[in-house]
Parts: structure tokens; C-alpha cells; sequence
């Protein structure tokens, strides 16, 4: 079975918040799962550039109320998953957004967003109520 990958935003982030939570968990992802990167892109003159994810990424949008329930599905299913907790849109100090996230369960975080990795199918089926996030 081959594991996809979706990034689930809170649909009341503006833009600029929102390509940011996007791209701070695209490159978790992309450590945690190195082989969704293909191989280099090469131009006409032989340039190589570094590939890009194979499969694609749906950005889709979530209520705060979603996004609390699929936190608790995916925790059900034990799905991987990467939080963006809103305290970290607050400081550009990853000490202090460690400190602050570790005096509160992750269940009770406010999200800017999640990703999660599952299989294809059980993706889909989490995320079936789910529209583009626009």
C-alpha cells in the first residue's frame, strides 16, 4: 500500500499565515518521509534541480471543530501526523513555543493546521468532508 499525504489548514488562517504553516510542516515532511521526493528536475542545458514531492500535496481546509475531530481520528487509527500548533505563529522562538506547548495536552492546542500520512484510501475516507483550502 502506498502512504499519501494531505496538509489540513484552519480555514480562518489569512494567506500569509497560511503558506506559512503549510510550507513549516511540507518541510517536516519532507524529513520525516524523504522518499516522497523524486529525483532531481534536469533543464535542457543539464541543470539539476532538487525533485519535487511525486504524488502531490491537498491543501484542504478544517474548522477548528474539525480539526480537533480529526485529530482524535487519526489518534484512533494511529496515523502519523504533524501539529501546528498556533503558538508557533506567536514567537520565532522554538525554545519558548516548547515551553509554551508543553504546559498543554496536545488534544486542547488551538491549530493552524496538521498533516497527516495514511494510505491512500483511509486518507481519503478521513478527509471526505474536507474542500480545498482557499
Amino acid at each position: 500500500m502506498e502512504n499519501r499525504c494531505v496538509i489540513i489548514l484552519n480555514h480562518t488562517l489569512p494567506s500569509g499565515k497560511a503558506a506559512n504553516a503549510a510550507a513549516v510542516m511540507a518541510l517536516t515532511l519532507g524529513q520525516r518521509y524523504p522518499h516522497f521526493v523524486g529525483k532531481p528536475l534536469c533543464d535542457a542545458q543539464g541543470r539539476a534541480f532538487p525533485g519535487l514531492i511525486t504524488s502531490g500535496v491537498p491543501v484542504l481546509a478544517a474548522s477548528d471543530e474539525q480539526l480537533a475531530a480529526l485529530y482524535a481520528r487519526c489518534e484512533e487509527q494511529q496515523l502519523d501526523r504533524i501539529l501546528f500548533p498556533a503558538a508557533g505563529q506567536q514567537t520565532t522562538d522554538y525554545a519558548a513555543l516548547t515551553a509554551v506547548v508543553s504546559e498543554t495536552e496536545a488534544t486542547r492546542w488551538p491549530l493552524c493546521g496538521m498533516a497527516v500520512v495514511a494510505e491512500k484510501k483511509a486518507l481519503r475516507k478521513l478527509t471526505a468532508a474536507l474542500t480545498l483550502f482557499a
